[in-house]
């Protein structure tokens, strides 16, 4: 793994369309759809813990699918 800083900023221009069909896509992925694309169950953590992140800024900005 490269050196990386220990945090960043991402921002990210969506249609309305877009963060729906991405809201509605982290609803519905679980751990095993991580898991099955990543090297060890760390990663598939990660992973889903990132995932968690952008969900939950989704919601902040209107998007939660029910």
């Amino acid at each position: 793994m490269t050196s990386l800083p220990p945090e960043i900023f991402l921002m990210i221009q969506l249609s309305d369309q877009e963060a729906w069909d991405l809201a509605q896509f982290l609803k519905r992925v679980g751990y095993s759809d991580f898991r099955s694309n990543a090297v060890d169950d760390g990663e598939a953590h990660r992973m889903l813990n990132v995932a968690e992140k952008v969900r939950k800024s989704l919601i902040q900005n209107g998007f939660n699918p029910r």
